[in-house]
């Protein structure tokens, strides 16, 4: 398995498909999310890294998407944050 399929592996199964998969998730949140796994596979898996920060980081955009996926009740990239980081450390991507 490739590092950028092992990554969208991860975000799949804890923030994209519970959100995909929900009956009542809004259709605001299930096109941003098909959005966002458009973008990340034109990554790189260090694209796909820098791309998960940047969306932590937040522009105004992330934001908002960010606080009405909480306002939903779905897990956000800031929920996994820890498990990513230790996960998909700069080791790992060297490996």
């Amino acid at each position: 398995m490739s590092k950028e399929d092992e990554i969208m592996e991860y975000l799949h199964a804890h923030v994209f498909d519970p959100i995909l998969n929900s009956p009542i998730a809004s259709t605001k949140i299930k096109e941003g999310v098909r959005l966002t796994i458009i973008r990340m596979r034109q990554r790189n898996a260090t694209g796909m890294l820098t791309y998960y920060w940047s969306a932590i980081i937040g522009t105004e955009k992330s934001t908002r998407f960010a606080q009405q996926m909480k306002a939903e009740h779905f897990t956000r990239f800031e929920e996994c944050i820890d498990e990513f980081r230790e996960r998909f450390s700069d080791k790992w991507l060297k490996s």
